[in-house]
């Protein structure tokens, strides 16, 4: 078990009272193990984002169980907490997230000093991950001298510069032009395949889904269908999502 990463056991969440119960999450089960880059799809309203944010301890669970790393977290409070998220999990958000009046380094620096990493360590860890990706020239500027997919590239070194157990990305191309949205999930796919980053990407989008190696479709806030790449080059992955998302009800777009 020292390889699972992520353990996901008959979790639900409901949300209001007995007379007007709504099932968001419906007895899901999943794992991850280390290096995966898996991808949760499933349409709005599907139950997807609710899940995720139940494994980033965003929110909580209204029974079943989580374990990272084989620590149970559905139960930490307080303190613990905050130690697990800033140590454990590291976050790609939609929209950046990045604070504006710090810049580049500054934004990278502020996960490692929140995870409790020593001064002298932090200057090291910041060029080293900037210099994976590609991120040297960006370090002195503020977010608002940045374009959004160097924002977002900025957000993805801040979520792996801790070497977290767990990357979790939040339909990371939300907001970036197509050009920006390939040079993300082309990093992300390096950071997993050269880095062994362990990445669970939400995402309604069948193109960047056909960078994970596996993918969960999340359906009325069940598990409706798993896909796994294997050996399918990326295209021939596409089109097999596209193949199910057709089935729930998806926008089909092209691959280019």
């Amino acid at each position: 078990m020292k390889d699972m990463i992520l353990r996901v056991e008959d979790i639900q969440k409901f949300y209001g009272n007995k007379g007007n119960l709504t099932k968001a999450v419906d007895h899901i089960s999943f794992s991850v193990k280390r290096g995966e880059f898996l991808g949760i799809m499933g349409a709005s309203g599907s139950g997807k984002t609710t899940l995720l944010n139940c494994i980033s301890t965003i929110d909580t669970v209204s029974s079943g169980h989580i374990y990272v790393e084989e620590r149970e977290i559905t139960s930490l409070r307080g303190g613990e907490l905050s130690e697990f998220r800033g140590k454990k999990l590291g976050f790609i958000f939609q929209d950046f997230n990045l604070l504006d009046t710090l810049t580049a380094y500054e934004n990278i620096a502020l996960a490692l000093s929140i995870a409790g990493v020593r001064p002298g360590e932090v200057k090291r860890k910041v060029l080293e991950t900037a210099e994976i990706l590609n991120l040297i020239q960006v370090l002195p500027r503020y977010p608002y001298e940045m374009s959004g997919g160097q924002q977002q590239r900025v957000a993805a070194a801040r979520a792996l510069v801790t070497d977290p157990a767990l990357i979790l990305a939040d339909e990371p191309t939300g907001a970036l032009d197509s050009h920006s949205s390939r040079v993300l999930l082309s990093m992300m796919q390096e950071m997993n395949q050269k880095l062994s980053a362990t990445i669970l990407m939400v995402t309604h989008d069948a193109f960047s889904a056909s960078y994970c190696r596996r993918i969960l479709f999340i359906k009325d806030g069940r598990i409706f269908n798993e896909l796994n790449r294997g050996e399918d080059s990326r295209r021939d992955f596409f089109r097999r999502i596209l193949e199910v998302v057709s089935v729930l009800g998806g926008e089909q777009s092209d691959l280019v």
